[in-house]
């Protein structure tokens, strides 16, 4: 039996064993009848035809491990939270929430789980709203997270509340048995007039090869700024596939920085849906990967209003074996005049072994609009070295300034201090630089 007739006859055991809401249990069956129907993505499929899944299907993916919040000390996770910094805190320990390590809300706004909010009445409406709503249904994976999602973060700000610190969502696994596949789902609800930081992380403290298959969905109210930040520095046997889905009403700022340093394999999936006029949509992302590495980033912008903008800047940097992908699309619809779109992918190989397939695409169907798009692979310059050996600097400490210059631009847009010098301590020491940059 493979994975994919595996998971689906374990379905309505899970399905029994969880609790019990009509409409819920409605949207799971359908989500495994899809699942069923179109497996696990293949590399015929366009969208899918440089990151092969196959060597991710292999195991017998345990479901959900029992938690034990005792078992995982606040001083082993310390190194993976931004503790130089007031935050919620959301932490779920082998798919399960941890109270214990948690620092969650209700004053200023709902901070909690989102299986909690789904029992009690006075979030049903919010959550029957959109909880399924912003992302697709005939994406295979996201129906596979509807089918066995058991919880996940619940964050609603409320109209005209700019929120007081930043949220922290965290997903660790522990497990010691065998591999685990994880399907956290987030619903984040922001509403007009409002603002709200996230940091999200997936941690695995073991060397399992675990899968997570995650599913976030956010709907950003008008006049309204969301500032996310995705660290993804995961264990190199670990893997990750992230959707993230994003809907903006008039005037809006949505922004998504994704740093992708570490793990097996990772696939981003970002894509924003405009829905009002003058709505800003930023994309920015780093990766600094080696070995054997790969990191796939999909994004898409479907821009639908007259006066809307949409930013995206993603920078890599391979060495040895690692393989990036970036395809990135931009629909304009023919209703979408005076847009001015951007979209920018530069790439660093350090190896005559590591590779980068990248598709910048642009569709436009409007004929009033600015937009450009571009990419560009490439090794260091060596013009560059000699020039700055030539000044007393050696050249590996040169080549790591070079490096750090040309990764600099994206830092530029992280809002908040401690996240920039936590990344900026990453790339450091992804790249072995031992110089203390000035930030």
């Amino acid at each position: 039996m493979d994975l994919k007739e595996n998971l689906v006859s374990r379905h309505l055991v899970f399905n029994e064993k969880n609790p019990k809401m009509e409409w819920l249990d409605g949207l799971r069956h359908e989500a495994i009848e899809r699942f069923d129907k179109q497996g696990f993505p293949k590399r015929k499929d366009e969208e899918w035809r440089f990151t092969n899944l196959n060597p991710l299907l292999k195991p017998d993916y345990k479901l959900f491990p029992e938690s034990e919040e005792s078992s995982v000390d606040y001083k082993e996770i310390k190194k993976y939270l931004l503790h130089d910094m007031d935050t919620y805190d959301i932490v779920f320990v082998n798919g399960v929430y941890s109270s214990y390590l948690s620092s969650t809300t209700h004053e200023e706004a709902d901070i909690c789980v989102l299986s909690c909010a789904m029992e009690k009445l006075k979030y049903q409406q919010v959550i029957e709203n959109y909880y399924g709503k912003i992302a697709p249904t005939d994406d295979s994976l996201v129906s596979l997270n509807t089918a066995f999602f058991k919880d996940g973060a619940y964050i609603y700000i409320p109209e005209k509340v700019i929120l007081s610190k930043p949220i922290q969502l965290i997903f660790l696994s522990t497990a010691k048995e065998e591999e685990v596949m994880y399907h956290p789902r987030n619903l984040i609800v922001v509403g007009a007039n409002s603002q709200v930081q996230i940091i999200e992380r997936h941690q695995t403290m073991n060397e399992k090869a675990n899968l997570t298959n995650s599913v976030t969905e956010v709907h950003v109210g008008k006049n309204s700024e969301l500032d996310y930040y995705k660290i993804q520095n995961d264990a190199s046997k670990a893997s990750l596939i992230d959707h993230t889905y994003i809907e903006q009403e008039r005037d809006s700022v949505a922004s998504v920085h994704t740093f992708s340093f570490g793990g097996n394999l990772t696939r981003n999936n970002l894509e924003f849906s405009q829905k009002g006029e003058n709505c800003n949509s930023i994309l920015n992302g780093i990766t600094v990967i080696g070995g054997k590495q790969h990191v796939d980033h999909h994004t898409k912008v479907d821009h639908r209003f007259p006066h809307c903008e949409s930013h995206e800047l993603y920078k890599g940097i391979f060495d040895d074996s690692a393989h990036g992908v970036f395809n990135g699309k931009i629909y304009v619809h023919a209703e979408a005049q005076k847009l001015n779109s951007f979209q920018q992918n530069n790439n660093v190989l350090l190896s005559d072994k590591a590779e980068i397939d990248t598709k910048p695409q642009l569709e436009i169907f409007a004929d009033d609009v600015k937009c450009s798009h571009g990419c560009t692979v490439g090794q260091l310059d060596e013009t560059a070295l000699f020039y700055m050996q030539q000044r007393g600097i050696p050249r590996d400490e040169a080549k790591a300034l070079l490096l750090y210059a040309f990764a600099a631009e994206v830092l530029e847009h992280v809002k908040i201090p401690q996240i920039k010098s936590r990344i900026t301590r990453l790339i450091a020491k992804k790249l072995d630089i031992e110089i203390d940059f000035d930030l």
